[in-house]
């Protein structure tokens, strides 16, 4: 019995240990952590991690501790869509959340949907995303909303000869389309300039760009090509108003021009961190400086957080012993979420519920002024 007791104790804390750890309610990520977009991928993991530890030092969800796992995708289609399968099949996610872009997104479609993994909150507005299965829900709005509340602001300020810098891809094309819709009730037709993803902006667009003479470049990429465009177009003597999508990133571009940043205005989906009056955007920024943050919460980041609370509001709602299937049924259940100045709205059948945009302009110092 001596023998057997240290024994039978081993085991018992080896089972104890094995509870604890399975009791983790465990949500997968592929983000770009490294390489052209990691700031972005980077904002988006902390942001949601910041969320996380608040929630988990509060003791968590019915006892059980949230837990991130992030793969990096290095901004590579191929290594998202293997990123997913990964996640899904040996880490047993309940759910993958913040996908940094609609062409990250995509390649884990099929594993979303064979496995039945509810996909929350992809940083994107792009309607492909949007349409691809009953699994995938957004907090943010749509692109088409973005360009409406920027050509309209521009517009009835008399600025209506717009340049579009947008990726030569399906996403990039269905931007300028938008674009040149909204621009319709003004009369004018917007000017094309089309990038190919992941590559430097050359010479030849920056001149396309000059060529059009516009009033104002509207940009629908990432934030790298934002910083090159504006750089280029400094050294070429030639400076136009500059406004961005969301997409980009507004902290992201700031960071990547510095003082050459001041002037560009940007779409936002959620407010500017500085805007504590607005409840959760003050509890997110408390729960970023908690988590060991010494900078300024991004925009991105508070996206992310934000999101990240509308997901856990889901979890909770999904009952003991939290799976894929009993979070799904909660998501689609939840319809209005007031997240504290923020709201979501999920409907039956409906599964995007995030409307806020606004425009902000960066300053010299890298703030944002809405």
């Amino acid at each position: 019995m001596k023998f057997a007791f240290p024994l039978l104790l081993a085991a018992n804390l080896a089972a104890c240990a094995a509870s604890v750890f399975a009791s983790d309610i465990v949500i997968g990520q592929s983000a770009p952590l490294s390489g052209g977009n990691a700031d972005l991928g980077n904002d988006i993991r902390k942001g949601a991690l910041a969320y996380f530890k608040k929630v988990n030092d509060a003791g968590g969800i019915g006892g059980s501790k949230l837990k991130l796992v992030t793969l990096d995708d290095k901004n590579d289609t191929k290594l998202s869509g293997e990123n997913t399968k990964k996640l899904v099949d040996e880490q047993n996610v309940v759910a993958l959340f913040g996908y940094a872009s609609s062409t990250l997104s995509i390649p884990a479609m099929p594993t979303v949907k064979e496995k039945k993994v509810p996909f929350f909150a992809p940083f994107t507005g792009a309607d492909t995303i949007r349409k691809q299965n009953d699994f995938v829900y957004t907090v943010r709005a749509t692109y088409a909303d973005e360009i409406e509340k920027i050509i309209n602001f521009w517009g009835n300020l008399g600025t209506t000869r717009v340049t579009v810098l947008h990726y030569d891809d399906t996403v990039g094309k269905q931007n300028f389309e938008t674009v040149a819709k909204s621009l319709e009730k003004f009369g004018k037709k917007p000017v094309s300039v089309s990038i190919q993803r992941n590559a430097e902006m050359i010479d030849t667009s920056i001149q396309q760009i000059i060529a059009s003479d516009p009033q104002i470049v509207v940009v629908t990429t990432l934030y790298a090509p934002v910083a090159q465009m504006v750089k280029k177009l400094k050294a070429a003597n030639k400076q136009y108003m500059v406004t961005s999508l969301s997409f980009a990133g507004a902290s992201q571009i700031a960071k990547a021009l510095g003082p050459d940043a001041a002037g560009v205005s940007v779409a936002l989906t959620v407010p500017t961190a500085k805007q504590t009056s607005i409840p959760v955007v003050k509890e997110c920024t408390e729960a970023w400086t908690a988590d060991g943050n010494n900078e300024t919460m991004s925009v991105t980041a508070l996206e992310a957080c934000i999101a990240a609370k509308v997901l856990v509001e889901g979890i909770k709602k999904a009952g003991k012993d939290v799976n894929r299937e009993s979070l799904q049924r909660s998501l689609s259940a939840m319809g209005r979420v007031d997240t504290g100045g923020f709201v979501v709205e999920f409907k039956p059948g409906f599964r995007h519920g995030g409307k806020y945009v606004d425009i902000a302009v960066i300053r010299q110092n890298g703030d944002l002024r809405s």
